[in-house]
């Protein structure tokens, strides 16, 4: 990407960061959504319990349409996995899965929470105990371990490279990669292990993780196992920069009316935030978040405190 600061970086390409995007492109701001629809929980859902939509509409018709209408409205569309966010005084940086580097004045996460299992025998038994859906939450317990990564997609990778600067020994279990050239090579240039010739069976142990147990009756000793089967989540994301979750049960992003975080010029919209699951819900917070981060991001520019 180039030099330029975009005022408002979308992560997510759901319903909720669609209408982020809607909002704030026309209040007349930059505005980039990163993501890939097909990850949006809409993607393979059926919609008949919507305002203003008649009869049976189906999750991508729908994603498609918008879009199209962030496209009219001239919204950026970047369909890449984020790896990366770090912040630098008043602004943010952003790292995809291709090596892009996105400097913007605000961020929403529109991403969402759920997390893909494996669904095999020792992954729910063990869940806490060396099963963990999280790298940059966890890597710091498998300091000097054997670990596994589940997974094909930029977060695995991302995963697996990350835990080389904690584990002795990284694994990554993976079929047929689908990652950008730039992270792939980045893989074949490491020291991680790459099992693509099998698929886990089990999760092995008694109290904790000591193994994995693959279809070929393959064997190999873990201390544990983390499953990324796909890019990385809003809460992986927002602990990089300190973003403060729910009290209650840690698995939402804290927000206010406005949509806003504990992290000034940060937002967050839709499935994220908590429940309900609902599309118009997500729609309504997408609204909220992407006006605020519009205004916001237009008095930094004004005021000239992000000038370097």
């Amino acid at each position: 990407m180039n030099d330029e600061i975009y005022d408002v970086v979308i992560i997510g390409a759901g319903p909720a960061a669609i209408q982020a995007g809607i909002h704030a492109t026309r209040r007349k701001t930059k505005v980039i959504m990163i993501g890939r629809p097909e990850n949006s929980a809409l993607y393979t859902a059926h919609v008949e319990n919507y305002a203003c939509i008649a009869g049976v509409q189906t999750g991508k018709a729908l994603l498609e349409a918008g879009l199209k209408q962030l496209q009219n409205f001239g919204t950026e569309i970047l369909a890449e996995d984020i790896l990366k966010i770090s912040q630098d005084d008043t602004l943010f940086a952003v790292e995809t899965e291709s090596g892009n580097h996105i400097t913007t004045r605000t961020i929403i996460f529109c991403v969402g929470v759920s997390k893909k299992k494996l669904k095999v025998p020792g992954e729910k038994e063990f869940a806490g105990r060396g099963v963990s859906y999280c790298v940059d939450c966890d890597a710091n317990f498998y300091r000097n371990a054997t670990v596994a990564v589940s997974g094909n997609r930029s977060a695995a990778v991302d995963g697996a490279l990350t835990l080389l600067g904690y584990a002795d020994k990284v694994y990554l279990v993976a079929q047929e990669l689908n990652v950008a050239p730039d992270l792939l090579k980045r893989l074949q240039n490491s020291a991680v292990e790459l099992i693509d010739d099998s698929t886990i069976q089990s999760i092995d142990g008694e109290n904790a993780v000591t193994g994995l147990t693959f279809n070929n009756d393959k064997k190999i000793k873990v201390d544990g196992i983390f499953i990324e089967l796909g890019s990385k989540g809003a809460l992986e994301l927002a602990t990089q920069v300190g973003v403060q979750l729910d009290h209650e049960s840690f698995k939402y992003i804290d927000t206010n009316r406005k949509c806003e975080t504990n992290i000034p010029g940060m937002y967050a919209a839709g499935d994220i935030t908590g429940p309900p699951w609902q599309m118009a819900k997500a729609v309504g917070e997408g609204c909220v978040a992407g006006m605020e981060a519009a205004s916001y991001a237009k008095k930094q520019k004004r005021s000239g405190s992000d000038d370097k």
